[in-house]
């Protein structure tokens, strides 16, 4: 399986900025009508920053030529009014358009997570958690600026822009043409940099994917660093990732950066050639002084927008990476999903047959993790999977989870063929538990109850009590409404397997998989939490892996893997009397 670390930069499928610049911008027609009343209200305030020249024009070439002071009165006096409405309708149309906005991140940010919890294991064994999180989270707080702008700024900016270009063109089209001879220099220049900045922001988030990976395991490892004094060698990496991650900045910025002297340059030749041509050519005598104030005016409304846009252009170079790689995920098919015409799994009795498995994973095809494995597995029965790492025992425990799809064969269920039931009522009735079960931050009794969400208080203290977790529960201070950390800090190895044995047997599952559940509990614990284990096991079929051989003895049969097929199947004393490979390992534990 090919395997992305926190010091190698991720993969991404190259796309088409216009595609995902339009999809990008597809999630802000889920809300018209506010974004339709934020159009009508900066229609409102571009109509009013429109006429302010024309009111200057209007008071110095008729009002101050022909001393009409209660005319100026009236003119200032409306001014202060649309001025006023201005500054409200700016107001309300900035609130609604940032609440339009985070509402856009919460849908982009929830499709992005709902699409990521029916990916597949290989997604998850194949990189690091800390660049799941960089998506999920800083990527999709990048998009924020781009999504409000593009309707705050980029709109209004474009139609003051052609606005104050036409009214330029009819007052005087030779000064208008004069002012705007410098466009075309700003249009080559701002593509000629957008196609540098573009790549140099997409290795940037990449570097930055990379630190937010190496802290999360980083952190996630911190025992063992100090456990290892290995401080200054993860600071060492550390400063290096950041080192990277702050050279792709500089260099993306750099380029970026170069957008504003670019606009200013080409601002400060148009308003040249204005006067120029103005004075030089057309005359001074030609032009009213009010037009030329006029234009000056409009000349910097029209030259501050363009400014705005080259900036929002800049930004949504900078942040259309971020888009990218979300829509890189989101588009990432999901390998395990309910087939057309899925049916819903009955109760389980547990008859469980691997019918010529053969399974091996995508990037390796040609490596067989099993071949052509056969069994019945009768309902109630106890199977136990003993056999050297990497033979194969956990890959048949995820293949009747379906975590995996099997290259070749078919696994049944009561004589349900797995592919053709949902997921959910699959494995909503298996009881799945690891030698390192997750315990999530919240009170012991949510996390027994996350087994089943609807148990009451009776059941979640019976499946505690039955795994022999009730009595350190009771003797914590706050019992079962004690509050643990993330993973359980706090508790004991043994203690955290209890919560985990609970967990499991209050959702009263109909297939059972004990994956190495006990390796990590003391001989006491593992004597006192045998009991519960042995009502867990009644009446429901089991498989348990382990490599503690004493606690599969009672199994009813025991399957010896090795070299990705069963060697040997039999009860405990059936397999010592072959004495082949079970018997060889039995012996290397107790000799």
């Amino acid at each position: 399986m090919a395997v992305n670390s926190s010091r190698i930069d991720e993969e991404q499928k190259e796309v088409l900025k216009k595609d995902t610049i339009l999809r990008m911008f597809r999630y802000l027609l889920d809300f018209k009508k506010q974004i339709s009343v934020v159009l009508c209200i900066m229609a409102g305030t571009i109509t009013i920053s429109m006429l302010t020249p024309l009111i200057m024009e209007y008071a110095i070439n008729v009002c101050v030529v022909q001393k009409d002071v209660k005319g100026l009165l009236m003119l200032g006096a409306g001014a202060l009014i649309l001025f006023l409405l201005f500054l409200a309708g700016t107001k309300i149309r900035m609130r609604l358009m940032a609440q339009v906005t985070n509402k856009v991140l919460l849908n982009i940010r929830e499709e992005l997570y709902q699409h990521i919890q029916t990916l597949s294991f290989g997604f998850f064994d194949s990189r690091p958690t800390g660049k799941i999180l960089a998506r999920i989270i800083g990527d999709v707080n990048s998009l924020k600026d781009v999504l409000s702008d593009s309707v705050t700024q980029l709109i209004p900016d474009l139609i003051t822009v052609i606005c104050v270009a036409v009214i330029m063109l009819i007052k005087n089209y030779r000064l208008a043409m004069a002012a705007l001879l410098t466009l075309p220099i700003l249009a080559i220049g701002l593509f000629l940099i957008e196609t540098t900045v573009h790549k140099r922001w997409q290795v940037y988030r990449k570097k930055t994917s990379n630190l937010n990976g190496y802290v999360h395991e980083d952190l996630s490892g911190i025992r063992i660093i100090q456990s290892y004094a290995a401080e200054k060698e993860t600071k060492n990496i550390f400063h290096d990732l950041v080192d990277q991650h702050y050279k792709s900045f500089m260099d993306a910025v750099l380029i970026a950066d170069s957008f504003g002297p670019l606009v200013e340059i080409t601002w400060g030749l148009g308003g040249f050639l204005l006067y120029f041509i103005g004075i030089k050519i057309i005359g001074v005598e030609n032009v009213g002084i009010g037009t030329f104030l006029a234009f000056s005016t409009y000349i910097a409304m029209f030259w501050s927008p363009i400014r705005n846009l080259a900036n929002f252009y800049n930004k949504l170079t900078t942040n259309i990476t971020a888009a990218e790689r979300i829509f890189d995920i989101i588009d990432t098919e999901a390998e395990i999903v309910d087939q057309e015409g899925a049916k819903e799994l009955p109760a389980l009795n547990g008859e469980v047959e691997f019918k010529n498995i053969s399974f091996a994973y995508s990037d390796e095809p040609d490596r067989l993790i099993l071949s052509d494995v056969n069994f019945i597995i009768k309902p109630g029965e106890t199977i136990a999977l003993v056999g050297p790492t990497g033979a194969g025992k956990t890959t048949i425990v995820n293949l009747i989870s379906r975590f995996y799809e099997a290259i070749e064969g078919d696994v049944l269920i009561d004589g349900h063929e797995i592919k053709g039931v949902t997921l959910n009522s699959l494995r909503s009735q298996m009881g799945i538990m690891t030698q390192d079960n997750f315990l999530f931050s919240g009170t012991i009794r949510d996390n027994i109850r996350y087994g089943r969400l609807d148990a009451t208080e009776e059941e979640i203290i019976e499946a505690a009590t039955a795994v022999s977790a009730h009595e350190f529960i009771m003797k914590l201070e706050q019992g079962y409404d004690t509050v643990i950390s993330e993973r359980g800090a706090g508790l004991s190895i043994g203690q955290r397997q209890l919560l985990a044995f609970a967990r499991t047997m209050v959702s009263k599952p109909g297939i059972l998989i004990l994956d190495e559940a006990t390796s990590s509990i003391d001989t006491h614990t593992e004597l006192l939490v045998q009991k519960g284990i042995d009502a867990l096991l009644t009446g429901r079929t089991s498989f348990i892996i382990a490599h503690r051989l004493s606690t599969i003895r009672k199994a009813d049969r025991i399957f010896v893997i090795d070299q990705g097929n069963i060697m040997e199947a039999g009860s405990h004393e059936e397999l010592l009397a072959l004495k082949g490979a079970y018997y060889n390992l039995y012996q290397s534990q107790f000799a």
